[in-house]
């Protein structure tokens, strides 16, 4: 082998090895199967939505995203992209999160929990019916919040090999991501309980009413007042719940942002919504 062609398999090892997944399988418990999956999930750009994203998910994974060993600060959140449970936002709402975390030390899992099943775009179907998507995503949300638990469960058991704190499992969620987030706060046991939550414009409507669990973890709650489906007032009340039982809470609710903000730049102020994170992370004692 001359050395020009050894160079260059070297290189490409490199680059393979650089973009290779690291993706966890998730199990499935529930037998009370509302779902009927046909076909494949499928990621695909939404023109509808400007962005990559998932549908059809039937097998729940998460993604890794490992920070650099000499930035890891022991700290992780499990991360729930939106998309009314008909979809993933898979990169604003998730994979750029996660990677803007790895930067601040912070070790992350994206989830790609259960989806409303649905074939062609996923995105499409979920503009067509609002009171149909509301029905199926609240019939969904069950088994989808079965997955955030046991991805929670799998990140603390397995703690030592990913190299963080048991006892540091944050969850996030964005808009359906947040009704995930906020069922399993509501449903979680000792083993797979968040030691912290950050419901982002999290879609309340969905989610059963329930009581500020007792041992309720310290929330970080962001929506934008001009929310156009309207979910600004149900996260004001998330953070008026928390108070009321003398929970943590830290409230970000900006004048315009709309929805889906994520990690999209728009040029306000809800862009730096992240930023904010860093800090109450920070200040809880998360980010040493």
């Amino acid at each position: 082998m001359n050395k020009q062609v050894f160079i260059l398999l070297a290189c490409l090892a490199m680059t393979v090895s650089s973009v290779a997944q690291e993706i966890v399988e998730l199990p499935i418990s529930k037998s009370n199967e509302y779902p009927t999956w046909k076909g494949e999930e499928k990621e695909y750009f939404s023109e509808i939505w400007q962005t990559k994203v998932v549908t059809n998910v039937s097998k729940p994974t998460m993604e890794v995203f490992r920070p650099d060993p000499a930035l890891s600060n022991g700290t992780s959140v499990v991360i729930c992209p939106g998309g009314g449970l008909y979809a993933h936002s898979i990169d604003s709402e998730g994979n750029d999160v996660a990677k803007w975390l790895n930067q601040k030390g912070v070790t992350a899992f994206v989830l790609k929990y259960r989806l409303v099943p649905t074939e062609g775009d996923g995105v499409k179907q979920l503009n067509i019916d609002g009171l149909k998507v509301q029905e199926n995503a609240s019939k969904m949300l069950p088994f989808s919040v079965e997955d955030a638990l046991n991805a929670i469960e799998h990140v603390r058991t397995n703690a030592n090999g990913f190299g963080i704190n048991p006892d540091r499992v944050g969850l996030m969620g964005f808009s359906a991501g947040g009704a995930v987030t906020m069922g399993a706060t509501f449903g979680a046991e000792e083993k797979n309980k968040p030691n912290f939550i950050a419901p982002v414009y999290a879609w309340m409507k969905i989610v059963p009413t329930s009581e500020v669990p007792t041992d309720a973890p310290p929330a970080f709650i962001v929506c934008a007042s001009d929310d156009p489906l309207m979910l600004a007032p149900a996260s004001v009340q998330l953070y008026s719940d928390w108070l009321s039982k003398g929970k943590i809470a830290e409230l970000h609710m900006y004048a315009k942002g709309g929805h889906g903000f994520g990690m999209r730049k728009q040029n306000l102020p809800s862009d730096t919504w992240i930023e904010r994170f860093d800090e109450w992370l920070t200040v809880m004692g998360w980010m040493k």
